[in-house]
Protein backbone atom coordinates (compact mmCIF):
# COMPACT_ATOMS: atom_id res chain seq x y z
CA UNK A 1 0.00 0.00 0.00
CA UNK A 2 2.60 2.18 0.99
CA UNK A 3 4.30 1.80 -2.29
CA UNK A 4 0.97 2.59 -4.16
CA UNK A 5 0.86 6.25 -2.35
CA UNK A 6 4.18 6.86 -3.17
CA UNK A 7 3.65 5.78 -6.90
CA UNK A 8 0.73 8.22 -7.15
CA UNK A 9 2.17 11.07 -5.05
CA UNK A 10 5.48 11.22 -7.93
CA UNK A 11 5.32 11.75 -11.67
CA UNK A 12 6.27 8.73 -13.64
CA UNK A 13 8.04 8.46 -16.60
CA UNK A 14 9.61 5.29 -17.80
CA UNK A 15 8.85 3.53 -14.76
CA UNK A 16 11.40 5.99 -13.10
CA UNK A 17 9.99 8.11 -10.33
CA UNK A 18 10.70 11.50 -11.92
CA UNK A 19 10.35 13.89 -8.82
CA UNK A 20 13.00 11.32 -7.10
CA UNK A 21 15.17 11.46 -9.53
CA UNK A 22 15.22 15.30 -10.29
CA UNK A 23 15.61 15.77 -6.14
CA UNK A 24 18.71 13.19 -6.43
CA UNK A 25 19.95 15.02 -9.30
CA UNK A 26 19.49 17.99 -7.97
CA UNK A 27 21.78 16.90 -4.60
CA UNK A 28 24.82 16.10 -6.78
CA UNK A 29 24.73 19.26 -8.37
CA UNK A 30 24.49 21.52 -5.19
CA UNK A 31 27.35 19.01 -3.49
CA UNK A 32 29.82 19.43 -6.78
CA UNK A 33 29.64 23.26 -6.92
CA UNK A 34 30.34 23.06 -2.84
CA UNK A 35 33.64 21.05 -3.85
CA UNK A 36 34.61 23.42 -6.77
CA UNK A 37 34.60 26.39 -4.25
CA UNK A 38 36.40 24.56 -1.93
CA UNK A 39 39.12 23.50 -4.25
CA UNK A 40 39.22 26.95 -5.55
CA UNK A 41 39.85 27.48 -1.91
CA UNK A 42 42.32 25.14 -0.83
CA UNK A 43 44.40 26.31 -3.88
CA UNK A 44 44.17 29.96 -2.47
CA UNK A 45 45.55 28.78 0.66
CA UNK A 46 48.14 26.79 -1.49
CA UNK A 47 48.96 29.98 -2.97
CA UNK A 48 49.38 31.76 0.56
CA UNK A 49 51.81 29.57 1.78
CA UNK A 50 53.91 29.58 -1.16
CA UNK A 51 53.81 33.35 -0.84
CA UNK A 52 55.14 32.91 3.12
CA UNK A 53 57.98 30.87 1.97
CA UNK A 54 56.52 27.28 2.49
CA UNK A 55 56.95 24.45 -0.05
CA UNK A 56 53.88 23.03 -1.11
CA UNK A 57 54.68 20.17 -2.42
CA UNK A 58 55.99 19.23 0.79
CA UNK A 59 52.87 20.80 2.35
CA UNK A 60 50.80 18.58 0.40
CA UNK A 61 53.02 15.26 0.95
CA UNK A 62 52.62 16.30 4.86
CA UNK A 63 48.61 16.57 4.07
CA UNK A 64 48.94 12.86 2.38
CA UNK A 65 50.46 11.55 5.47
CA UNK A 66 48.32 12.78 7.74
CA UNK A 67 45.55 11.34 6.29
CA UNK A 68 47.13 7.86 7.03
CA UNK A 69 46.97 5.37 10.04
CA UNK A 70 50.54 6.13 12.22
CA UNK A 71 50.98 2.23 11.87
CA UNK A 72 50.92 2.70 8.06
CA UNK A 73 53.65 5.79 8.40
CA UNK A 74 55.70 4.10 10.77
CA UNK A 75 55.87 1.13 8.28
CA UNK A 76 56.34 2.82 5.44
CA UNK A 77 59.14 5.29 6.89
CA UNK A 78 61.34 1.91 8.06
CA UNK A 79 60.94 0.83 4.21
CA UNK A 80 61.66 4.23 2.94
CA UNK A 81 65.52 3.87 5.29
CA UNK A 82 65.77 0.28 4.50
CA UNK A 83 65.63 1.35 0.49
CA UNK A 84 68.26 4.34 1.67
CA UNK A 85 70.97 1.90 3.58
CA UNK A 86 70.99 -0.52 0.67
CA UNK A 87 71.60 1.84 -1.97
CA UNK A 88 73.87 4.10 0.10
CA UNK A 89 71.89 7.05 0.82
Amino acid sequence: MALDVLETTETKTGGIAAERLRGIVDRIERLEEERKALGGDIRDIYAEAKSAGFDVKVLRQLIRVRRQEPADVEEQETLLDVYRRALGM
